[in-house]
């Protein structure tokens, strides 16, 4: 039984018998409701134009709407035509807006794209529907949602369409209406890690992902050195700008965020004037459209903060021995004189050798133009207003883990050993292992943003940050170290190796995923672990289903960087009421340049015993909750525990 102090609480917001009685109406019917379609999404990786077609489709679930409704009504050219205009709907208005009896198609296209919606919104209570179209158009669009076929009111609806074209709003409705069926296509939002690097516009990612209203975030590697980069970490904030620098994202950095690059261009040019800085060439996948910069001057502002970096990796080694990283502070192990570099124990010739800012006595110290620029580079990310904006927006959404409807959702690994027990970490004199280790984890990374700002706590979690970004027992790296230094200054490949973790080979198994799935309190008979972080090669015959069903990697690549070695542009894992399903997309340049002709390829991978309804989920449990609560409420209404307040 609730204490009397809560159903007092309760009876503020129902103060009488009719109220509780109407609102457990209300949650026992929404109980019974099918699930809302979840949508999971990994490695997004800035690919802002990709991420937006596939979730402006739904991985092609609402073109398999239209194929349902119009597949004996309408050409196939129309049907393709009505989906382009659902994803890109100012696109195909401005080709329409030329054609004759422009206001005839637009009211055909109203008619249609109402049944469409209708049909994608259908497993929604009106209210729910009616929380996600714009106040502007609420009424006219409940209105056309619902309408019957009473033959007195068809008069009404045809005039309410009418009225929309004479008073030249039916543009402006349309777009509404695109949006709302997008919107309601998906009623839950998984990203399973890695909205940043490598691709143009992460930013552009984040403001798609602030604009829906049931959306959650599971951090990844990518996405953590970001965030502890607008909290501060020089170290962090030098490893961002390495990246962005090394694909050419200068428009992200200085047009979206306004980070302030012309110092490092002016250091970078006096600097490493007489070195070509031929090994720091950047990556150009996309070109800029604000901030064009010459190759080789970001080249020479790649190796200058490169190196930046290493120094001040190897002074947070320094005061971190705890982390057993010392060996990785490479600077400290080149040997200037012979060129050559010490890797464990193994010497490699080294194929650049020209460090102008480098002290052979201290290599680890930064100069004082060094430490002026890193300064002033950490205040542009802490000053930036939407990057901090978009970075409280992961933390207010996010977690290094979420176990949702009973599905486990992480982005990289859980440490293992060899013989498939769970990796033990000391830290503080405490052990952590599988689930505790990630719980630790994730307070550790909310102290980086929300602990005071000069207190040893926050110092000693941004430091963390970078264990997480490159340490062997990070759940969020998986590697035994990460060898950027070698790939930059040795040609010898051996020297590029990166061990994985032996997680890796256990979920290929149903035994390893079993213990993990019952590490987490999870049975696998009714759940499902849904992983990102490492792309599957399909050249190479890797499978994204493993553990005998029990875990989906859903990184398939849809970062231009990664097509060549997976050969598609990613994958998406859709739960609705009746099945679960993995679709395979093609690079978005071969979608694009099809006219978006090119589909999804959707696999069926679990067909549900019954359709899944709202109580069999968490909403569903949360529900059912406050039902049991209500009742209890209205127990003490009519015994008399409790006055009405009428």
């Amino acid at each position: 039984m609730l204490d009397r102090h809560y159903l007092e609480l309760l009876a503020k917001e129902y103060p009488t018998a009719a109220a509780v009685s109407a609102e457990i109406i209300n949650l026992s019917a929404i109980c019974q409701l099918p699930k809302g379609t979840e949508y999971f999404f990994s490695d997004i990786h800035g690919e802002a134009e990709a991420f937006c077609y596939l979730l402006g489709t739904a991985s092609g679930v609402i073109n398999g709407k239209i194929e349902a409704l119009f597949l004996n009504s309408l050409s196939e050219p129309e049907r393709m035509l009505l989906g382009h205009l659902i994803y890109q709907p100012e696109t195909v208005l401005d080709t329409q807006r030329k054609t004759k009896n422009y206001d005839e198609w637009c009211r055909i296209t109203i008619f249609r794209l109402v049944q469409v919606c209708k049909n994608v919104a259908g497993k929604y209570t009106r209210s729910k529907v009616r929380k996600k179209m714009p106040t502007q158009f609420a009424y006219a669009m409940d209105e056309l949602l619902h309408a019957g076929a009473e033959e007195s009111k068809e008069d009404y609806y045809t005039t309410i369409t009418e009225a929309i074209i004479a008073t030249g709003m039916a543009e402006q409705f349309i777009i509404a209406l695109c949006q709302l069926i997008k919107r309601s296509a998906i009623d839950v939002l998984h990203i399973v890690g890695d909205v940043y690097d490598r691709g143009p516009h992460p930013d552009e990612v984040m403001e798609e992902l602030m604009s829906y209203t049931n959306v959650d975030i599971q951090w990844g590697n990518h996405d953590i050195h970001w965030m502890a980069a607008a909290a501060g970490s020089e170290l962090c904030v030098a490893n961002v700008v390495r990246i962005a620098v090394s694909y050419n994202n200068f428009d992200l950095l200085e047009d979206s965020y306004g980070i302030n690059l012309r110092p490092l261009s002016s250091f970078a040019a006096e600097v490493y004037r007489d070195d070509a800085c031929e090994f720091f060439r950047p990556h150009i996948l996309d070109d800029n459209l604000y901030d064009m910069v010459d190759e080789d001057l970001a080249a020479k502002m790649h190796k200058a903060i490169a190196v930046i970096m290493f120094k001040l990796e190897g002074q947070l080694y320094a005061r971190n021995p705890e982390f057993g990283m010392d060996g990785r502070a490479l600077l400290t192990r080149v040997d200037f004189a012979k060129g050559e570099l010490d890797v464990a124990g193994k010497r490699y010739p080294m194929r650049d050798t020209m460090f102008p800012t480098v002290n052979p006595k201290d290599p680890l110290a930064l100069t004082d133009e060094e430490a002026a620029l890193v300064h002033t580079l950490t205040r542009s990310f802490t000053h930036s207003p939407r990057l901090q904006e978009h970075i409280r927006f992961l933390y207010n959404n996010g977690s290094l883990y979420k176990i949702a409807n009973g599905n486990l959702l992480y982005h990289g690994c859980i440490p293992m050993e060899e013989d498939g027990s769970f990796s033990t970490i000391t830290v503080r004199k405490k052990d952590y292992s599988g689930k505790t280790w990630l719980d630790f984890i994730d307070e550790q990374i909310r102290e980086v943003y929300f602990a005071p700002k000069a207190s040893k706590q926050r110092r000693a979690a941004t430091d963390f940050m970078w264990y997480l970004w490159c340490g062997a027992k990070s759940p969020l790296f998986g590697k035994h170290c990460i060898t950027t230094f070698e790939r930059y200054f040795v040609a010898d490949k051996e020297a590029h190796v990166e061990v994985t973790n032996p997680y890796y080979t256990h979920i290929k198994t149903r035994a390893g995923c079993e213990r993990i799935l019952h590490e987490f309190g999870l049975s696998p008979e009714a759940s499902r672990i849904v992983n990102g972080h490492v792309p599957v090669k399909l050249p190479h015959g890797e499978n994204p289903v493993k553990g005998d069903g029990l875990l989906f990697v859903i990184d398939g690549g849809i970062s231009k960087s990664y097509h060549g070695r997976t050969g598609i542009g990613g994958y998406t894992l859709i739960s609705n009421s009746h099945n679960l399903a993995l679709a395979q997309h093609r690079p978005f340049a071969e979608i694009r340049n099809s006219g978006f002709s090119i589909g999804p390829k959707v696999q069926l991978v679990e067909r549900f015993p019954r359709r899944v309804r709202v109580r069999d989920t968490d909403t569903g449990a949360r529900l059912l909750q406050d039902i049991e609560e209500l009742k209890q409420l209205l127990a003490a209404y009519r015994e008399g525990d409790l006055q009405e307040k009428r």
